[in-house]
């Protein structure tokens, strides 16, 4: 009898993309916001000071985020998108509710 075949599986082909320990896309707009609070403020001391404080905050939080879970701003979105409450339907042929006609009497 034969051994089954092995195939190696790499680790880079299922780890998540992250960028410094966080999502990538969130680090990245956290990056161009930042630049925005340097740069639109003239470059000044309190635009600088903001700009800092505003990046070492979200990117704490985006860190946290990435240990807990790597893909939590997608999980979260296509949570947004369910609706609270879904209907039970007995077939395909089932009336929805709102379109039942209504009883006279």
């Amino acid at each position: 009898m034969e051994e089954p075949r092995r195939i190696a599986i790499h680790r880079s082909l299922n780890r998540p993309h992250l960028l410094l320990g966080a999502e990538r896309s969130l680090v990245l707009m956290a990056g161009v916001i930042t630049a925005l609070l340097i740069f639109s403020g003239n470059i000044s001391p309190w635009s600088l000071g903001l700009a800092v404080l505003f990046w070492t905050c979200s990117f704490w939080a985006l860190v946290r985020m990435g240990k807990a879970d790597p893909q939590m701003s997608q999980v979260y979105q296509r949570h947004v998108r369910y609706r609270s409450y879904y209907a039970a339907r007995a077939c395909l042929q089932a009336v929805p509710p709102a379109t039942t006609p209504k009883k006279n009497g």
